[in-house]
């Protein structure tokens, strides 16, 4: 591939790419990837037929994991910017592929690293939790990463007498700070914009219109809304949720795209996409997350672009709070 081409790619992605129409993606996908000795690992929040493609699909944790635990030399990531670069931090001998790198994230932007680190140093004594969604730089002013689903675990195994700044995730950190009682926990102030735009008003709506149905609720959304919840978890634990419970109907509060594999897992129950207040359809669901295609997958397979990089420096600065993570979640 010539320097205009990859040039573009790394601009624009590959939005100008044309392929023959009569060409079976996900066919061309798996060949791929073995020929390569590549794994596909996505989010839950990805399009079906993205997920339906990869080797793995789960939630920030487990896809942190399993990039730390994989035999392959190429990892695609079918997710966001920092998923991908916490694949590279735990990964840097492999090549990490992204299929777009436009693909940010609302709640990572809302944490810059020079207010972060001046927040941090008005704050001397702290231990500092991040939430996975950040970018390498704030990860590397941290002292341990966390995730929805080990959030509690980590903030526990924190000393009581220690206190704690907690980011970037306002609702997550309330929510947290509510279950582990942890009063002296500051907590940095931002959101992701699609848990915070689900509408209270149109969740009941539907609770009147299915009142047997439990309300399943991602702790980044308001606490208004974890308030009517039957359930507050992770992805993975909304999934598991449901898998267990005996109810027949869920109104599901996180971004769309988990519908597809609860309803591929537990084809006799039904789920509802709790809605957004300023919207004309009944979900509610990520830009970023769904600039990633099965065109771009097999384009970035293809040509092995982009990909991700993380300065050396930066990485091993980065890695030692995702590890803790790790060692605590084993």
């Amino acid at each position: 591939m010539n320097n205009n081409i990859k040039n573009e790619v790394l601009i624009n992605g590959f939005i100008n790419e044309q392929i023959d129409s009569s060409l079976n993606l996900a066919e061309e996908i798996s060949r791929l990837k073995t020929e390569k000795n590549a794994v596909i690992l996505a989010h839950y929040y990805m399009v079906p037929e993205v997920q339906d493609v990869a080797d793995f699909v789960g939630d920030s944790l487990a896809l942190s994991q399993k990039a730390a635990e994989t035999d392959a030399e190429i990892i695609v990531f079918a997710g966001v910017h920092f998923m991908g670069e916490t694949a590279k931090i735990l990964s840097p001998q492999k090549k990490v592929l992204i299929p777009d790198l436009n693909a940010g994230c609302s709640l990572a932007d809302s944490c810059k690293p020079e207010d972060f680190s001046a927040f941090i140093a008005a704050h001397p004594g702290y231990t500092v939790v991040s939430y996975v969604n950040t970018s390498a730089p704030i990860k590397a002013l941290t002292d341990i990463v966390c995730t929805s689903s080990n959030a509690v675990q980590v903030v526990n195994s924190i000393p009581l007498d220690r206190p704690i700044i907690f980011g970037p995730d306002r609702n997550l950190g309330n929510y947290i700070r509510q279950v582990t009682g942890r009063e002296n926990m500051l907590i940095w102030d931002g959101a992701c914009h699609v848990h915070e735009e689900f509408s209270l008003e149109r969740i009941l709506e539907l609770k009147n219109e299915y009142p047997s149905a439990r309300v399943l609720v991602h702790p980044e959304c308001k606490k208004s809304i974890q308030l009517v919840a039957d359930y507050v978890g992770s992805t993975a634990g909304i999934l598991n949720f449901a898998r267990t419970d005996d109810a027949d109907t869920y109104i599901v509060a996180t971004e769309s795209g988990i519908l597809h594999q609860m309803r591929k897992s537990m084809p006799g129950k039904n789920f509802i996409a709790a809605p957004p207040l300023d919207s004309m359809c009944g979900c509610n669901d990520c830009a970023f997350m769904k600039l990633i295609s099965l065109k771009k997958l097999y384009l970035t397979l293809k040509y092995e672009l982009p990909q991700i990089e993380v300065e050396e420096g930066l990485r091993l600065r980065a890695e030692k709070s995702i590890l803790r993570m790790l060692e605590l979640s084993r």
